[in-house]
């Protein structure tokens, strides 16, 4: 994956974003992202995505399904960030 084209979010912003996915997300897609309700979040399950897709699913959910949008609590550039980590293999 390319260098970031994304501005980082402030130290304690990423620590609260990534609280956000292990919780939040870990409690659909798995704890260990590794897929559960839905799908693995995986760097080698989302490796084949366009990464305007992964965002578009994040920031408006997937309507008629249980993935819900996201866009009242994070901006699209975070999400963008959430999308280049999972990329990259997330954090802990």
């Amino acid at each position: 994956m390319a260098e970031s084209t994304v501005p980082a979010p402030s130290a304690e912003r990423r620590q609260q974003l990534v609280h956000l996915v292990r919780q939040d997300c870990g409690s659909c897609h798995g704890m260990t992202l590794q897929g559960g309700l839905g799908p693995s979040l995986r760097p080698e399950a989302l490796r084949d995505k366009p990464v305007d897709s992964l965002v578009a699913t994040i920031y408006s959910g997937r309507p008629g399904t249980p993935m819900p949008p996201w866009h009242r609590f994070l901006s699209e550039a975070e999400v963008r960030w959430i999308v280049e980590q999972l990329l990259l293999g997330f954090p802990e």
